[in-house]
């Protein structure tokens, strides 16, 4: 499975990073994220400024925009390949109740529904950041048993 992964916390964050990590053993992905920290973001678009994605690694690429821009220029404009689903995370911080009105990594996975892929964002219910592994292995549980139980689509 192809899987679009984004955040608002920034294409360096933890959380990110271990997202990448647990799912890339079972599963394609390309990791389209902020330059920076955009937290709290919600669905805003960029529209006064060009937006460019920077390719930073392979399958990783920056891009100076909210998460919701990086998700929609991932499935409509530089990705060359079908996405099967966008999953968005480890937010860094629970998203809970009001939160996720304002979440930008809960909207980079709204954008992925907007646009008609399944979409899945996952946040860490903590501020000390200590369970980022635990909370990795647990979304490539989740992940891996939406794969093998029922079509995407």
């Amino acid at each position: 499975m192809k899987i679009l992964i984004s955040n608002d916390d920034g294409y360096q964050s933890e959380g990110i990073k271990i997202l990448t990590q647990y799912l890339s053993q079972d599963h394609k992905v390309i990791v389209v994220a902020p330059s920076e920290n955009k937290s709290a973001a919600s669905s805003s678009l960029t529209l006064d400024k060009p937006l460019k994605p920077i390719k930073i690694d392979t399958n990783i690429y920056s891009i100076d925009a909210t998460p919701s821009d990086c998700v929609h220029l991932a499935l409509c404009g530089f990705l060359d390949e079908a996405i099967d689903l966008v999953v968005t995370g480890i937010n860094f911080g629970p998203n809970l109740g009001d939160d996720v009105i304002y979440s930008g990594t809960v909207a980079g996975a709204i954008e992925g529904r907007f646009l008609g892929l399944p979409s899945v964002a996952i946040s860490l219910a903590s501020w000390e950041g200590k369970n980022f592994d635990t909370a990795g292995k647990v979304a490539q549980q989740v992940i891996n048993k939406i794969h093998t139980s029922q079509p995407l689509q």
